[in-house]
């Protein structure tokens, strides 16, 4: 599957992994297996191995409930959220539109860290309840650990990684949860989201730039408080840095582009005469006749006048090459009543968030149920690609 693949679906909401959640995944059950194993000598290497990959899979899961009370603000407040993907870098949650107000960007950027931190409190409250911690705890603390169990190890761990997740994000660096309660206090200040992203995101790049800066120094043996030293938590700390970098300057640049497009009007962009097949088209005669001479990937199905589906290449993989004569196009087309359409007084804004809402590469136009033309996702890039050279 592209981009990673399915692990089911909560509250509606599609759940997916990248594929780069496997690598750091093993990452974190190898280094905790490593830590367990020096704090614990008394335990297999099969147990140690064996709590690792629990607790990292119940991080995931409180990684998860993070990303879920994001997604589900997000859907209270009217705005759709494709799916929750879980990454290199933890989560993220695919909201398909800003939100309306600064109020409801403050509650869906904060209730993520508040999740967080009231999982990782409730984690060491039970810990502290289950646990009788020796007076030697703060003088001799490898020794209180090495007698510590394996639930209760899952119990500190766990609540620790939640605390310090929840504080991380409340770091201001746009994206990160606390760069958007930043932006939304911005944004509520000044009544301007373009003007709050850009101050965000500035803001959100000097942080970057300072873990970036901090990581290089740490890889030469420099020791930062809480951080430590050395080659690898060094390396990790700038990665983070550039990754938040990139993620700032990203995120201002999709506002632009939907800023942009929000007084261009659907019937500007799109075209007035698409291609077009009718129903009992064979899918060779599809194939041989309409897109190997056209760089069109989708064609309108016509019954006269009148829009009854849609076929694209897609369609025509799902069909393999032996059939191709026997099977029409209405037999793989998708129908009118099945599509994502939109109207040519619309805006493009409105339909860049209709095409990624449904990842569909183009929506018919229509109005009043007739056909009027057929708006391009490369209609839309190529649109701003004009409007970046004329300025």
């Amino acid at each position: 599957m592209r981009g990673g693949f399915r692990l089911g679906k909560l509250f509606g909401i599609q759940i997916r992994a990248d594929w780069s959640w496997l690598l750091i995944f093993s990452l974190t059950s190898w280094n905790l297996a490593n830590v367990l194993s020096a704090n614990h000598p008394n335990w297999s290497a099969g147990l140690s191995w064996g709590i690792a990959v629990i607790a990292a899979l119940l991080f995931f899961l409180s990684v998860l409930a993070h990303e879920l009370a994001h997604s589900l603000v997000a859907r209270a407040r009217g705005i759709p959220v494709k799916n929750i993907t879980l990454h290199l870098f933890g989560g993220v949650s695919n909201i398909q539109r800003e939100p309306e107000s600064a109020s409801t960007e403050l509650l869906m950027a904060i209730v993520g860290p508040v999740t967080s931190l009231l999982l990782g409190g409730a984690l060491l409250i039970i810990f502290g309840l289950t646990t009788r911690l020796p007076q030697t705890t703060f003088t001799q603390p490898e020794q209180v650990l090495q007698n510590l169990g394996t639930v209760t190890t899952l119990l500190l761990w766990l609540g620790s990684v939640n605390i310090f997740v929840g504080f991380f994000n409340l770091i201001p660096g746009f994206p990160l949860d606390g760069g958007r309660i930043l932006r939304a206090i911005f944004w509520g200040l000044t009544d301007n989201l373009r003007r709050a992203t850009q101050w965000a995101s500035w803001i959100g790049r000097a942080i970057a730039w300072l873990m970036i800066s901090t990581g290089i120094a740490m890889t030469f043996g420099i020791q930062v408080p809480l951080l430590g030293g050395g080659l690898a938590d060094g390396l990790w700390l700038a990665f983070i840095g550039w990754f938040l970098h990139s993620a700032a300057v990203q995120s201002y640049r999709q506002l632009i582009v939907r800023d942009a497009l929000e007084d261009v009007a659907v019937r500007d962009l799109m075209r007035q005469q698409p291609l077009t097949v009718p129903p009992t088209c064979s899918v060779s005669a599809l194939v041989h006749n309409h897109v190997m001479q056209n760089d069109d990937y989708a064609f309108l199905v016509m019954v006269d006048d009148r829009l009854i589906g849609l076929v694209t290449l897609d369609d025509v993989r799902a069909v393999s090459r032996e059939a191709w004569n026997e099977t029409t196009v209405q037999d793989i087309m998708t129908p009118t009543a099945q599509l994502i359409t939109i109207s040519p007084g619309d805006n493009a804004r409105e339909a860049l968030d209709r095409l990624a809402q449904r990842d569909v590469r183009q929506l018919p136009v229509l109005l009043d149920g007739k056909l009027e033309g057929l708006l391009r996702r490369r209609d839309i890039i190529r649109w701003l690609q004009l409007e970046a050279v004329l300025e």
